[in-house]
């Protein structure tokens, strides 16, 4: 039972107590038990009362955390690329789970308790005014005493309550680091290091919560105080008022009895401040999100059926925020003719990978401009320039579920064939036939039950099933055993006819058959060329050619 309701039903046993005394020594037989059963039926009444207004209450409120969640994580698919390269796994979670809650509980509970105790409030003025008006507005005189004071606790309170959910975010980011990377925790034996870090993240949220509580309870001693300075205040005048022939003893004692019932909902008062503070701190970073700018999408151009032809035109992209830093591209042209394919090589850092990050617009350019069939990418519609790519990374992302729904994923109306199809152009369906339950199989949290190879042939499955005009391979074969990328690139290959294909890769064996490869390094294009071409241009791409054929020689 909420402390409002325990306030309510205290009240409430008061007034039926004095009733039921008052009734027992002043009726006969029969009035005593038509009063017991009136009595019986008061209880059952408030029992009915108090069930529906417990369920209904959680209800709405248990609705209301839904309805918030659903928009908070609606808001999450539309946010930016850029807005969780900067921010922590383990502090959106705890925004989407505990903040909501407080949140919840302060919609359910704040209204019924502001009603209440304005109830209580109202009624009690009623009944100690009828026994004396004066000591009556003497007491009220306090409230605005609460009032100020409040006022003045809010702003510490507050700050308190928000550093405490921020450090809970942190250790929640700590967790999420640490179980997901435990393979790497044993492997290298750190287990004590991370159980350092989480205690050090452990011991700061204990400090920030026990300097959220001081203020709490330095509150809620300043309010008792108040309180029992309000009994004292009312003995003394009272005892004057009696002294001086102003209120009898009976008035006198039954009005201190009836204090209570001013100081139930001032309690209640205090209870909801404390409770806006923890669920006003979750608003604030419930709305701190929901303010947040979505992934710019304005674009009205819808294409459907694209050539695929793909021109970089002086391209420039440096990632926001980095005030001071090189930019990862600096003026970049490039075209790539529908149905060719370019490969981009060349040493880390050259922005390889970033420039394919441009195409589907994880991020925008700087300046310059990309076309895709001679439309500026940032005028088409996201949804219908993605659904024309396919993409396989280097990292490859699989979610707890089962084979057939991670190679479905994206494409909800593909068929049982279909799926299959896409397997076998993968050369994972035999392997996949030699699971428990084969394509129902479920492959655990990120693919942790599938090999590194394994996972990548399901990525490529999807695309194979996706079928888009543009392809994006980014190092699609480097999980792979010889023979096994020996068999995917002869599928890539049959995939790649009549499509635009731009493959990065550092394993130069796979990229000879592009039409074009462009070497990359942090300033820019050093060569272009076919495979032939630049070997006989005796540059960049033939010391690369050459080391790494000298390295499998040696």
């Amino acid at each position: 039972i909420s402390p409002s309701r325990r306030f309510l039903l205290r009240w409430y046993s008061d007034i039926i107590l004095f009733w039921a005394i008052w009734i027992f020594s002043s009726s006969g037989h029969d009035i005593i038990i038509l009063n017991a059963v009136l009595l019986l039926i008061v209880y059952i009444t408030k029992a009915i009362f108090q069930y529906i207004i417990g369920y209904y209450g959680h209800v709405i409120g248990v609705r209301m955390q839904a309805d918030m969640r659903r928009d908070l994580f609606k808001k999450y698919e539309k946010l930016p690329f850029s807005y969780f390269d900067d921010h922590k796994t383990g502090d959106l979670l705890s925004r989407l789970t505990s903040d909501l809650f407080d949140v919840s509980e302060l919609a359910h509970h704040g209204p019924e308790n502001v009603f209440l105790a304005v109830l209580m409030l109202g009624g009690s003025f009623i009944v100690l005014s009828q026994i004396n008006l004066t000591l009556t507005l003497i007491m009220f005189a306090i409230i605005p005493f609460i009032i100020l004071f409040t006022a003045l606790s809010r702003k510490n309170m507050r700050a308190a309550m928000k550093n405490s959910r921020i450090q809970m975010a942190e250790i929640n980011s700590a967790l999420e680091n640490s179980i997901t990377g435990i393979r790497e925790t044993k492997a290298y034996t750190a287990e004590k290091s991370e159980i350092c870090k989480f205690e050090r993240e452990n011991r700061r949220f204990a400090k920030f919560r026990t300097e959220a509580m001081h203020s709490l309870g330095f509150f809620d001693a300043i309010m008792q105080f108040l309180s029992d300075l309000l009994y004292l205040v009312i003995i003394l005048v009272g005892g004057l008022f009696l002294v001086h022939g102003y209120i009898d003893g009976g008035e006198f004692a039954a009005f201190v009895l009836y204090i209570s019932m001013f100081l139930n909902p001032i309690q209640r008062f205090v209870a909801l401040f404390e409770q806006l503070q923890e669920g006003m701190s979750g608003f604030v970073r419930f709305s701190d999100i929901l303010d947040e700018p979505e992934e710019p999408d304005c674009g009205t151009v819808v294409i459907d059926d694209i050539k695929g032809e793909v021109v970089f035109d002086n391209v420039t992209f440096d990632y926001a925020g980095e005030a001071g830093e090189k930019p990862v591209i600096r003026g970049l042209s490039l075209a790539v003719e529908a149905g060719k394919t370019l490969a981009l090589v060349g040493p880390s850092g050259g922005g390889k990978t970033t420039l394919c990050h441009l195409i589907p617009r994880f991020y925008n350019v700087t300046e310059g401009k990309i076309l895709v069939d001679g439309t500026d990418v940032r005028d088409i519609t996201l949804e219908s320039l993605r659904k024309n790519i396919g993409i396989v990374s280097q990292s490859v992302v699989l979610f707890d579920g089962t084979v057939r729904e991670n190679i479905a994923y994206g494409s909800d109306s593909a068929s049982d064939e279909e799926i299959v199809a896409a397997a076998q152009k993968a050369k994972i369906h035999d392997f996949v036939m030699t699971l428990p339950d084969g394509y129902n199989t479920r492959v655990g949290e990120r693919g942790v039950k599938l090999s590194g190879g394994q996972r990548q042939r399901v990525a490529i499955a999807r695309v194979f099933l996706k079928n888009p005009k543009l392809l994006i391979l980014d190092e699609a074969t480097s999980a792979l055993d010889n023979a096994t990328e020996m068999q995917i690139q002869a599928a890539l290959e049959e995939l790649s006819v009549g499509r635009t294909v731009i493959v990065v890769a550092h394993r130069l064996s796979t990229v000879k058959g592009a039409d074009e490869i462009a070497v990359l390094d942090s300033t820019g294009i050093l060569e272009r060329g076919t495979h032939e071409e630049l070997l006989k241009l005796g540059g960049e791409y033939k010391k690369l050619y050459e080391y790494q054929f000298k390295a499998l020689d040696n």
